[in-house]
């Protein structure tokens, strides 16, 4: 391996044959790359889980567990899925090459396999998997809950720790499947979006509710809309309780007069406060007086304002 172009850019190898995987060990490894090899499905499967490659360059026809599977069980999990493949056959028919493409293959190549047009097209899926890798990372360490959906089918293409948390918390959501309530959610909310309205996702659970947005360039009616659309949703978490403690110890106020400032704070009027507290208007109203003289203010304009600015809250 050149001494220059050492980087951990590491791509494997999965073919059958030992002819083939020397020839492209041989490429990839003067290229720079770190070259891991396996020789049939269940070992790729392996190596793909405990190494995570940039790349994969996989056979299509392999003895006993074929590519087309081997592939589908790599985006099946949530571990390999990210991980652009490079179907390798010699298959040219197009329905396999359509079945390379259905089991979630980037690319292929023919063979007899040239070197050189393996590292192209190589170096491109490499660029783009650096590219991806560094936004999920950016997103994974500021806490973002992000999901990306296919909408055809409703797998789940990708999510962050903290999305795959609040998935699991709100919808019993294990699987690498988007729940049908979602999906009749994102439904609604490509239609809102062509109709220039909004369809807020809210799911109450407990104290805590999950809010989602939608960013879906194809709702718009854009080139390439259809079903097989990849979706981004954005979820956030609000927790009533924790934001009513939190008020609480800021401005030492009571559980009530804290609960009265937090739905001041949402934008509810009186008679709503009342209704969820199980109140009266009155009773509301003598709570916040006696806000507003703990905060120094005189309106409950100011008293939201001060309150959101100190806590960072976001109103829903």
């Amino acid at each position: 391996m050149h001494l220059d172009r050492l980087n951990n850019d590491i791509v494997l190898i999965v073919d059958d044959v030992p002819e083939n995987l020397s020839l492209l060990h041989d490429a990839l490894d003067e290229a720079g790359y770190t070259v891991l090899v396996a020789s049939n499905g269940e070992s790729a499967l392996q190596r793909a889980r405990q190494s995570r490659p940039d790349v994969i360059l996989l056979d299509a026809v392999m003895p006993g567990m074929d590519g087309f599977e081997v592939a589908r069980r790599l985006k099946a999990d949530h571990l390999t899925q990210p991980i652009p493949i490079v179907f390798m056959t010699g298959l040219t028919e197009s329905e396999h090459v359509v079945a390379a493409f259905a089991a979630g293959g980037a690319d292929y190549v023919t063979k007899p396999i040239k070197p050189q047009e393996v590292l192209a097209r190589i170096a491109a899926h490499m660029q783009n998997a650096r590219q991806m890798k560094q936004a999920r990372s950016a997103l994974d360490a500021f806490g973002q809950a992000t999901v990306v959906v296919r909408a055809g089918d409703g797998r789940l293409l990708w999510q962050t720790p903290l999305a795959r948390k609040l998935l699991k918390d709100y919808f019993a959501c294990e699987q690498e499947q988007a729940p049908a309530r979602l999906l009749a959610w994102i439904s609604e909310a490509r239609q809102a979006a062509r109709e220039s309205r909004e369809a807020p996702l809210v799911v109450a659970r407990d104290t805590r509710r999950l809010l989602g947005s939608l960013h879906d360039p194809g709702a718009l009616g854009h080139e390439g809309e259809g079903d097989e659309n990849e979706v981004l949703l954005v979820l956030r978490e609000e927790n009533h309780a924790a934001a009513i403690e939190s008020l609480m110890a800021a401005f030492r106020l009571t559980t009530r007069e804290a609960e009265v400032l937090y739905w001041v704070c949402k934008g509810k009027t009186n008679k709503d406060i009342g209704e969820i507290l199980g109140s009266s208007p009155r009773t509301v109203n003598k709570h916040l007086e006696h806000v507003f003289a703990k905060l120094g203010v005189e309106t409950r304009t100011a008293a939201a304002n001060l309150a959101m600015g100190r806590m960072g809250m976001g109103v829903g």
